[in-house]
């Protein structure tokens, strides 16, 4: 990869397999029909995207929902079908991280919010054994911690700013095309990761 001297990757569907299809179902289980309307891969509506922003707690997201759905479902019901998104980690994928780091700043650039952070950091832990997930990067930038979200123009610049980056010289990838297009117009390197595929695929 010429010229190339950093790398920031997505989560999910990057270093962290999910299912979307998994929540849809938890939720249609707790009475709740129009989750995929809500939240998808490709879209969250105003209050996930609060959650996902830092901008409400998830005290005050728990309660926003059980309004919104007119269900009597417990936090704890709500939390489980949340998180039932969230699989396992690519083990091979994280043992790539630490060859492509001898070589590469890493970056992580995730959309999420502390729900899910509590979730999979706690699954990485017994799956790994390891205590902390975020050591894989020179910094780990959360939707919910920084107030920016992607594909949106400002999360990116963020990115640039805070580390000193230039787009030219960093390689990001995602699952998610209008991620990859927004941080193409702001001039980085890109690749959209398909299914199947894999980072250890994608930079020997």
């Amino acid at each position: 990869m010429d010229n190339i001297k950093n790398i920031i990757f997505d989560l999910g569907g990057v270093l962290l397999n999910i299912d979307f299809k998994k929540s849809i179902t938890a939720f249609e289980k707790l009475g709740v029909k129009n989750f995929e309307a809500m939240f998808s891969q490709f879209k969250a509506d105003e209050l996930f995207e609060k959650l996902e922003t830092g901008a409400i707690s998830e005290t005050e997201f728990y309660k926003a929902f059980k309004k919104r759905s007119h269900l009597n479902i417990s936090d704890a019901d709500i939390e489980n079908a949340w998180n039932a998104l969230i699989l396992d980690f690519r083990t091979g994928s994280l043992a790539h991280l630490e060859k492509l780091s001898v070589h590469y700043k890493l970056y992580l650039l995730s959309n999420t919010n502390s729900i899910h952070v509590k979730c999979f950091k706690r699954k990485f832990t017994l799956q790994t054994g390891k205590a902390d997930f975020d050591s894989f990067f020179k910094k780990a930038w959360y939707s919910n911690e920084v107030g920016l979200r992607k594909p949106n123009a400002d999360i990116f610049e963020f990115t640039l700013s805070r580390e000193n980056l230039e787009a030219a010289e960093t390689l990001f990838i995602d699952d998610t095309l209008i991620n990859i297009e927004a941080a193409a117009k702001q001039g980085f390197k890109t690749h959209h990761l398909q299914a199947q595929e894999t980072i250890e695929q994608v930079i020997m």
